[in-house]
């Protein structure tokens, strides 16, 4: 820390405002929106979905207007569901959460919270390995393969994990400033490699692209192994494979630094560009793939890539599956630093004198510290368990599976802050109920979390309704608890005189 900053009178804060609401004076333009989610959306993880779909029988129809219609789904849930939340209140959902919920409560769901985002980042690091291993001749892992297959690619995901999440532990400012140096090259070179496979599929004018797609390409064959997909299966996955980010709240931390709410329709840039055409275009190549060699199943993004565009290819699936997993990791570090801020004290590393005022160090000081290490180690602890998860083959060959489980876990809690915001105040409740009683465990909000998770379970095992479809009744299913549970909790708190 400076000099300047330590030597002055009045309370500073940190630039990341762990635990206060943004000021108007940090607040970004629309530009650091659209940047970040072009570069975390057109990401090397899309080059895995893509096969995916094909590799569970989707048809060109469901391919093309079934992403057009979940993504326009999931840009809308940003604009109108997170964002106008987020420029209101402008604190990270872990605050935000812990003021409802309490801290009891809220370190338990941050720990879920940031398991399930190093997940999802390990995935990323497993894709920018599949292109940094490949001038040692690395052996790809396969689509069924679960462990990890050589020494060489255990070494290859940690050198890339480590580089990842020290960029994460920069902050906000490092996160948006590699995204917006990447995307717009990275954009430009999956839509280059979606156009270059065109002609090797027999595609040479705009009017066979939907024949050959529809009759050779998208038939709607399925992979031994795999289950089969439907036009509704690509809208629900394209619509909530960010359900943790959207409809879950995680990107209140995001869009708290957002002048205005319109800019959640800078997401579009994200699904249109990567959840559309990147999807799109690695389809094509691993549909390129399947034509030249049907037995080779294999799905590894570095390969798919250089065959196309060669060293380009290499590196955009390296910048890719970085730009994605740095905010993955930065959201992680954000959900830790707030569970480490009640394990440690961070003042054993304090130093320096002129923090100190006869001895001691002075309380707000203290606490600037404390999230400033904090999050800086939770980053840290985010980035070495995505580095670990990231060894397995096994997270990203089922990433469309974890997706959608892990935006399921994340949703109920997403819905207690839409209903504690908008519905409980006009139900004559309070909201930010642990705040204002000083309660450290919320029963309505665990209880809406904790039963909308238990009754999903239910109507997936006993209903055979499939995971992708879910998110919708268990968000009305946590919506009725949570609402239900606080009308009674706060009923008691008056009779028994409480205001």
């Amino acid at each position: 820390m400076s000099e300047e900053i330590i030597s002055k009178k009045e309370p500073v804060v940190s630039e990341e405002f762990e635990r206060e609401s943004v000021p108007k004076t940090h607040l970004k333009g629309l530009r650091s929106f659209i940047g970040m989610y072009a570069g975390e959306h057109t990401a090397g993880t899309e080059l895995m979905i893509g096969p995916l779909f094909i590799a569970h029988g989707v048809t060109a129809f469901d391919l093309l207007v079934g992403l057009l219609v979940g993504n326009l789904l999931a840009v809308l849930s940003w604009r109108f569901i997170t964002a106008p939340i987020a420029t209101r209140v402008r604190q990270t959902m872990y605050y935000h959460l812990e003021r409802i919920c309490g801290a009891q409560l809220v370190t338990i769901y941050n720990l879920a919270n940031g398991l399930m985002f190093c997940f999802l980042a390990g995935a990323m690091v497993s894709v920018s390995a599949t292109a940094v291993g490949l001038p040692f001749n690395m052996t790809m892992p396969g689509l069924n393969d679960w462990m990890p297959n050589s020494i060489g690619w255990v070494i290859v995901v940690l050198i890339v994990g480590a580089v990842i999440a020290i960029v994460a532990a920069k902050g906000y400012e490092a996160v948006s400033h590699v995204a917006n140096i990447a995307a717009p090259w990275m954009v430009m070179v999956f839509i280059a490699c979606g156009l270059a496979v065109l002609p090797q599929l027999n595609i040479h004018s705009f009017s066979d692209f939907y024949t050959v797609l529809k009759d050779k390409t998208l038939t709607g064959q399925v992979i031994e192994g795999q289950s089969k997909f439907t036009f509704w299966h690509v809208v629900a996955f394209a619509w909530f494979c960010n359900l943790a980010m959207h409809i879950g709240m995680a990107d209140l931390s995001i869009f708290r630094f957002a002048k205005k709410s319109s800019y959640g329709y800078a997401t579009a840039t994200g699904m249109y560009l990567g959840h559309y055409i990147a999807w799109i275009a690695a389809a094509l190549l691993y549909a390129l793939q399947l034509q030249k060699d049907p037995g080779n199943t294999t799905v590894a993004p570095g390969p798919l890539a250089v065959g196309i565009a060669g060293f380009a290819g290499a590196v955009c699936v390296v910048i890719a599956g970085w730009t994605t997993a740095n905010p993955t990791i930065y959201r992680a570090g954000l959900a830790f630093q707030v569970i480490l801020t009640k394990i440690f004290d961070f003042s054993i590393f304090l130093k320096n004198e002129p923090l100190k005022k006869d001895g001691k160090l002075e309380d707000w000081k203290k606490e600037i510290l404390i999230n400033k290490y904090s999050r800086f180690a939770g980053t840290i602890i985010a980035g070495t368990i995505a580095t670990i998860a990231g060894i397995f083959p096994a997270l990203v060959m089922k990433l469309l599976d974890f997706v959608a489980l892990y935006g399921l876990v994340l949703m109920p809690m997403g819905a207690v802050i839409f209903m504690d915001y908008w519905v409980i105040p006009k139900l004559g409740m309070k909201s930010f109920l642990a705040e204002i009683k000083k309660i450290e465990f919320n029963w309505a909000a665990g209880a809406a979390w904790i039963a909308t998770l238990l009754i999903c379970l239910w109507l997936n095992l006993q209903a055979g309704i499939e995971i992708f479809f879910l998110a919708i009744p268990g968000w009305f299913i946590a919506s009725a608890i949570y609402i239900g549970l606080s009308k009674v909790i706060q009923r008691n708190m008056l009779i028994a005189g409480g205001k």
